[in-house]
């Protein structure tokens, strides 16, 4: 009888562990999606006030972001920092998210706000849990589960109104901004998905910061010969630091984490905290109004967590 007890609070104990991880893991891609949106704002104001180029404006990031991140790897984990380059298949699965993963949702996501503007962007990005749930339902050979695509629903239908404010209409934009925004979406899902199994090998640290230093040395190296340093004020330098540390180095790192705790699919929809942020920022520090399809958006994207978080792990 007592060892029949003791299996049953060990199941309990196993399942509150698995609740907290759930939670967590969730708690961490919302902090670094909502830390996400209000970058893309200071990067629309870098483009659109100071004329920054976008490539310039990734180089530096992911460069300094992954130095950073290497120190505190190194500092932390020592010559282990340096374990994902040991063995071929690792150093190589390493560069193709550095390069696909990394460098190709900062590029495309900043090239689409440069041909358009930051909302737009933020609808035609949010096309990745579409593309993750068909990835994840076809190597399966399983249909999406009710709940899947309940949240993928929501998730799209809050980010919708929260950019648009219930003009459709208004999303006319360049076809340049529409291929770059639908790139963005397909980065997304690989940089979702193909580092899963390097993250449960050497830690969201080092990869994150080789992942950053491969990607920033790619676009540094193709841009360097005709991209100069920017002649900039010291508030657009104060944006400029704000974009690498608050909008780089912690919520990459912070998604990356969270997907030891979730799977890519629902770390990508609880990523949708990305527009209620932007559109939060918008009503408090540029004072537009906040209209009922943006309320009705934000209960959405809300809605979506709140599912995740309840669902069974």
């Amino acid at each position: 009888m007592s060892g029949a007890v003791a299996v049953v609070r060990r199941m309990r104990s196993m399942a509150q562990g698995n609740r907290f991880r759930r939670f967590r893991g969730i708690g961490l891609a919302l902090l670094g999606s909502i830390l996400w949106g209000v970058s893309g704002t200071a990067a629309q104001v870098l483009f659109q006030a100071d004329h920054v180029n976008p490539a310039w404006l990734v180089a530096v990031r992911m460069v300094v972001a992954g130095v950073l991140l290497l120190a505190a790897c190194c500092f932390k984990e020592g010559v282990q920092a340096f374990a994902p380059w040991r063995a071929p298949h690792s150093a190589v699965r390493t560069a193709v998210f550095g390069l696909a993963g990394l460098l190709g949702v900062q590029y495309t996501y900043f090239a689409a706000i440069h041909a358009g503007n930051a909302a737009t962007a933020t609808v035609l990005q949010y096309m990745a849990p579409i593309v993750i749930v068909g990835y994840a339902s076809a190597r399966s050979r399983r249909a999406p589960t009710a709940l899947q695509i309940i949240c993928v629903g929501l998730a799209l239908l809050g980010c919708l109104l929260l950019v648009t404010n219930g003009h459709i209409e208004r999303l006319a934009v360049s076809g340049a901004c529409v291929a770059w925004g639908l790139l963005s979406a397909v980065a997304v899902a690989i940089y979702s998905i193909f580092p899963v199994p390097l993250i449960a090998a050497f830690g969201p640290l080092s990869i994150t910061a080789w992942g950053m230093l491969v990607g920033g040395a790619a676009v540094g190296l193709a841009t360097a010969p005709y991209l100069p340093v920017p002649h900039l004020s010291a508030e657009a330098w104060c944006l400029v630091a704000f974009v690498v540390v608050f909008g780089t180095l912690i919520p990459f790192y912070l998604y990356l984490a969270s997907l030891r705790d979730i799977t890519p699919a629902d770390a990508s929809l609880v990523a949708s905290g990305e527009p209620l942020a932007a559109t939060a920022l918008a009503v408090t520090v540029l004072h537009q109004p906040l209209t009922w399809a943006a309320l009705l958006g934000m209960g959405c994207v809300l809605l979506t967590v709140t599912l995740l978080a309840r669902a069974k792990s």
